[in-house]
């Protein structure tokens, strides 16, 4: 899934290539990835691309007074074209979803993968009208978003921090991967409860967020999209790698396994050099 590094180049890519392009067309292959009727995608047809945009994961094209915005969820990606094919899209019969064409002759493709279809795309006038949107917490990358902040969000949550980090509508744009790396770079338990952590971890817990995501936006930072997810992996130092040696410390690097998800984590960094079970809610294994 991209996370905010990897949108911010995505966004920044787009901002390069396609703003004072105008669309030539934009045709949906996937009904579900559609989730606005009003205006109809047939508008923004002929509008020139305005601006390139991020709110959280979501981008956002300006285009002359509309808006159209795309989440990537969990196997979307978009697929850039200096020649957009012209074949025809046949709904059903490949595994895109939108296809965008831009006046030159360039363009891009939304693509997700698997049988569980997650991306979403919106025409709207502002981008407030998209839930996901409205309901986003504060961008922990923003110059203004100070340690006094972050603090003031913790406090008095009995949440673990792994699932806080996750919450959109807390911290915009951190998921998964980028959830396991700032909690690895804190040294933090992803089991640890918001509202227990001292004053010094707190701090410890803000600059680690700040400095995870501002050295993987640096990295991703001029890349083509077919280039991102590679970049991603191997920049991780514990997400995805199960069973490989932690590059701080050189213990083993384990996982807990939920129905939907997995997280990893170094014991020796992260939680005494003690497993965490693999269940939902676990304790630390006695």
């Amino acid at each position: 899934m991209p996370e905010l590094p990897e949108v911010d180049a995505l966004v920044g890519f787009l901002r390069e290539r396609a703003v004072g392009r105008a669309i030539s067309s934009a045709t949906v292959a996937a009904i579900s990835a559609l989730k606005t009727f009003d205006p109809p995608l047939q508008q923004l047809a002929g509008r020139t691309i305005d601006a390139a945009s991020r709110h959280g994961k979501f981008v956002d094209l300006a285009a002359g007074g509309l808006h159209l915005v795309f989440h990537l969820a969990r196997a979307g990606w978009l697929r850039w074209y200096d020649e957009l094919p012209k074949t025809v899209i046949r709904p059903g019969k490949s595994p895109i979803a939108l296809r965008v064409r831009l006046d030159d002759g360039s363009g891009f493709d939304l693509t997700e993968a698997g049988t569980k279809k997650s991306l979403a795309v919106y025409v709207v006038r502002d981008p407030s009208e998209v839930p996901g949107i409205a309901r986003l917490g504060p961008d922990p990358t923003a110059p203004d978003f100070s340690l006094d902040d972050f603090a003031e969000i913790l406090a008095g949550r009995r949440t673990q921090v792994k699932g806080l980090l996750r919450d959109q509508s807390v911290f915009a744009g951190v998921g998964n991967a980028y959830s396991d790396e700032i909690l690895h770079n804190a040294r933090m338990s992803p089991y640890a409860l918001a509202a227990k952590l001292k004053p010094d971890d707190v701090e410890r817990l803000y600059h680690a967020m700040r400095d995870t995501l501002d050295d993987a936006i640096a990295a991703a930072a001029g890349r083509r999209p077919d280039e991102l997810k590679d970049s991603k992996r191997t920049r991780m130092q514990v997400h995805g790698r199960t069973g490989e040696a932690c590059p701080v410390c050189g213990d083993t690097v384990r996982e807990v396994i939920f129905a939907d998800s997995t997280f990893q984590y170094c014991p020796t960094c992260q939680t005494g050099g003690k497993p965490l079970a693999d269940r939902v809610l676990s304790r630390l294994l006695k």
